[in-house]
Order: C-alpha cells, then sequence, then structure tokens
C-alpha cells in the first residue's frame, strides 16, 4: 500500500475554465496551424458545434456515432481516414467537441497521426469537464475491455465551459457527477462533507468542475504516467469500470459511466470498511448518498462471477494480483491494495443488499 510522493513534475498541461468565445479564439491567436480539423458526434453537432463554429476559421469536421460501443479501432479508422483525406500535416490541429468518448478516442487518433499532431479538448459533458478531459490519458475500447489500447499525452488546452451542460439530458448530468464525488471522497473531506448534504440537483456544479479538475491536475502533475499516486483517481473502478464492461453489449440494462462507478464506489467503500481502514458511519453516508442519486443498479446474483472474472484486465493489476484504490478515512485514498475474489463477492453481494 503506498502513499503520496512529494515529487512534482511539470507539466505543460493548460486547463482554462472560461467562456469558450474568449477562451478559443484567444488559444487560436497564439498558435498559427495550417489546418483544423474538428471531431464532433451527431448529438455534439447537433447542440455544441454551433457554438463552436463561428469561433473557428477554415476548418473541415468528422462526425462519429456516439456512445462508448463506438470507441473502438473501427471509429479510429474513419477518424484516420477523414484527417489523411483532408491532408493534415504535423502543423495541424485536432480539436474534439464532446464527452468521454470523443475526448479519449479523438485524443488517441491525433496522438497517433503521424506520430502526434496538436489537439485540444472542448468537454461538453460534465463527466468529461471533471475528468475525462483532463490528464492526458487517451484511448479506445477492445474486444469489449475499456480503455485497453491507448497512449499518456497531455492535450495542448483543455478549453472548458458549462454553458455546455444546459445541452445535456439529466442522466448525463448525473452520469458526470460520480466523478466529483470520487474526487471529494478521495482527495478532500470538507468538500465531501458539503456535497452529501445537498440535493443533486441544487449543487454548484461551476464550483465543482473547478474544484475536480484542481484536484485531478494536482494529482496528475505529481505523477503522470499512473505509477503511483494517479492510481487513487480510480477509486470505485475497478468494480465500476467491470460492471459497466458487462453490461455495455445489454442496450436494456446499459449503465452509463458514471451510474457504474457510482456502484463501484459503494462496493470499494464496503471493501475499505471490511479491512478497517473506513469506519462504519463513513462507509453509510457514502452509501446512503450515492443510492439517494442514483438509486440502485440491476445486477443479479448470478451475474457477479462474470463481473468478477472482468476485473482480470484492469490496468492497476500486477500479475495475478487484482489491485485497488480503497479509502483510508474519507478524504484520503491509498492504492495498490491486492483485493480476493471473495472480497468482490462480498461487496457486490453487499450492494445488491
Amino acid at each position: 500500500m503506498k502513499r503520496k510522493s512529494k515529487t512534482l513534475i511539470n507539466l505543460k498541461m493548460s486547463v482554462i475554465i472560461s467562456n469558450i468565445s474568449e477562451s478559443l479564439p484567444a488559444f487560436l491567436a497564439e498558435n498559427q496551424y495550417t489546418k483544423i480539423h474538428v471531431i464532433v458526434d451527431e448529438k455534439t453537432q447537433r447542440h455544441c458545434y454551433p457554438i463552436v463554429k463561428p469561433l473557428l476559421p477554415k476548418h473541415q469536421v468528422t462526425k462519429i456515432k456516439s456512445g462508448e460501443a463506438n470507441k473502438n479501432l473501427s471509429t479510429c479508422e474513419a477518424i484516420w481516414a477523414g484527417l489523411t483525406n483532408q491532408s493534415l500535416d504535423r502543423h495541424s490541429l485536432v480539436i474534439n467537441i464532446g464527452g468521454g468518448v470523443i475526448g479519449d478516442m479523438g485524443g488517441f487518433c491525433a496522438a497517433t497521426y503521424k506520430r502526434g499532431i496538436d489537439f485540444i479538448q472542448i468537454p461538453t459533458t460534465l463527466l468529461s469537464q471533471v475528468d475525462a478531459s483532463v490528464g492526458g490519458k487517451l484511448g479506445i475500447d477492445f474486444n469489449g475491455f475499456k480503455n485497453h489500447i491507448g497512449v499518456f499525452k497531455i492535450p495542448n488546452a483543455v478549453l472548458i465551459d458549462p454553458v455546455f451542460l444546459k445541452t445535456l439530458p439529466f442522466n448525463e448530468l448525473r452520469s458526470g457527477f460520480a466523478e466529483i464525488i470520487k474526487h471529494c471522497l478521495i482527495r478532500d473531506a470538507a468538500k465531501w462533507e458539503t456535497i452529501r448534504k445537498i440535493d443533486f440537483e441544487e449543487q454548484n456544479f461551476a464550483d465543482l468542475i473547478a474544484h475536480s479538475v484542481a484536484i485531478k491536475e494536482e494529482v496528475v502533475a505529481i505523477d503522470p504516467t499512473e505509477k503511483g499516486l494517479r492510481k487513487i483517481l480510480n477509486f470505485g473502478h475497478t468494480i465500476g469500470h467491470a460492471i459497466e464492461t458487462f453490461y455495455l453489449g445489454k442496450p436494456k440494462l446499459h449503465l452509463l459511466h458514471g451510474e457504474a462507478i457510482a456502484a463501484g464506489m459503494i462496493c470499494e467503500a464496503y471493501i475499505s470498511f471490511k479491512r478497517g481502514i473506513l469506519d462504519q458511519k463513513s462507509l453509510e453516508r457514502i452509501e446512503e448518498f450515492i443510492f439517494a442519486v442514483y438509486g440502485k443498479a440491476t445486477i443479479k446474483e448470478t451475474e457477479i462471477e462474470e463481473i468478477i472474472a472482468l476485473t482480470a484486465q484492469d490496468k492497476k493489476n500486477k500479475g495475478k494480483e487484482i489491485r485497488f484504490s480503497l479509502l483510508e478515512g474519507i478524504g484520503n485514498c491509498i492504492y495498490d491494495v491486492s483485493v480476493s475474489a471473495n472480497e468482490m463477492k462480498e461487496s457486490l453481494l453487499y450492494y445488491i443488499g
């Protein structure tokens, strides 16, 4: 079990929370690009691209299909074909307008096209604004495993404008809130005490976006390639990703990322409690708040073994050890904790109730 290192690494990471009508023109004025290519999906093309289009010089657009199911090599091929057909050179810019799928995949394609060209993220979902767009993790799903193929590459800028949250349906906004909860639980006990006493609809999202970005920037600066401390950002994600992956191909039962991570946080808080590093009152408060916001995912006891099997592909693992990040009290998280299949099963049974 490892704890925080104090060695800082200087990253050229520019995250700007501002009106997009100011931040995007300012970025473009400071950089000279031969061509600009925009990546959207059908949803962001309809709701978000019209906000950005008037701010851009001449550019091309590639539209992909939305959704985690399309975050794969086939879609990458379509993106790479678009960049190639438009003859983008290494002095060009890719602009990703969308949520975590577009940010992960568009950034991955830009980072690998001609061995890497500049790209910026304009995250349009709460999930991508507080988590996915910050930190330079890029990648795609492969053979059903989330983010199985990817690279670390810091974007040239992340331009965050809360105005895009107005385009989101309720469930997408709520999905992003799970990462805000996580940031509070692993790094800021006082903020956790604040948010848990406020109904979801009454949360101050502009403030929470800035809070989450600051936490993630601090952690990533210390450990940019997830060799140590950055693993705490995966609290709730070992079981959460397994749940999300299990239901990915089941449309009627499909869970959004944040919905699966919410379930994962309860399970992993329970494991923390059973390990004796999280007190019962804290576990009960976590459980009460998350269930109040998300309800309970419909997980059947007969599905538990298959869900647990999926944790074998978690990127924190070493050898045959399934490694977790667990809460050592509210506001502090430890990592590289080996957890057994029996412990995972017990936690999922606890969640099911």
